[in-house]
């Protein structure tokens, strides 16, 4: 992946990772698109932030992906890379009936969500030499976090789907690229202040260092992700996931 010259649309872009990316890449020489549904939000991107352009996009919604793909289709057929950032974390407790309705909020935005993005944006990738998507998994989708299940599974769901959709586009323009985030300092969840988080700013950093660095990359691993990416592997898995079980909001 090249890093400027783009045309890059984030989804989950008003916020957290997807922010912090959007505007590194908009220094670089970018033209990007930040999607959000908070129509607020946006307007105050584009105000503090003159040059990136907004979009309201509710991947929870197929009537507003397909309108934010015919607008993007209108106004920026030279889209050359989708970032699939858009996501929630809520806490459950599966002894809880109650918990339904969490877990099919966040199957619907962190699953779903990026299969209908992809299929309504990957016609207009097709069309450009080279282009990009990026989708947004999770060290949680290695290792889960135990008061997050329906969101650690939905994160592994995510990587096994990038997995397939790399295969898939195998010899067509399009690279498939996997940014697998240990926990960062956002807004994510009540979690977002613990000691364990990783600063904001620094995640951003490293994961553009990479990118740019390594442009035949596919996963996007910074070093603080890398416990719970080979836990397995590596013969550390019950620890781990011990280690995670103790973690509460």
């Amino acid at each position: 992946m090249k890093t400027t010259g783009n045309t890059m649309l984030f989804t989950g872009g008003t916020s957290g990772i997807g922010l912090g990316l959007a505007l590194r890449f908009a220094e670089a020489g970018n033209t990007v698109i930040v999607a959000g549904r908070r129509r607020e939000r946006l307007d105050a991107i584009v105000a503090e932030h003159p040059g990136v352009t907004a979009l309201e996009l509710d991947v929870d919604d197929p009537a507003s992906i397909a309108a934010a793909a015919a607008s993007v289709g209108a106004d920026h057929p030279e889209l050359d890379v989708l970032v699939n950032m858009a996501g929630i974390m809520l806490p459950e407790d599966l002894r809880d009936p109650g918990h339904l309705a969490a877990a099919e909020a966040v199957v619907t935005t962190n699953l779903l969500g990026p299969i209908r993005v992809l299929n309504a944006f990957l016609p207009l990738l097709l069309r450009q030499d080279p282009a990009t998507v990026l989708n947004v998994s999770s060290g949680l989708g290695f290792v889960p976090l135990p008061l997050t299940p329906t969101y650690s599974a939905t994160k592994a769901a995510i990587h096994s789907w990038t997995e397939s959709l790399r295969v898939q586009l195998a010899g067509t323009p399009v690279q498939v690229i996997e940014l697998v985030p240990p926990a960062v300092e956002t807004d994510l969840m009540p979690m977002s202040d613990a000691t364990h988080a990783m600063p904001l700013a620094d995640y951003v950093a490293e994961s553009f260092d990479i990118l740019q660095s390594e442009p035949d990359v596919e996963e996007v691993l910074v070093d603080r992700v890398r416990f719970l990416r080979f836990a397995e592997i590596d013969g550390r898995y019950d620890d781990v996931l011990a280690q995670l079980a103790t973690r509460v909001p």
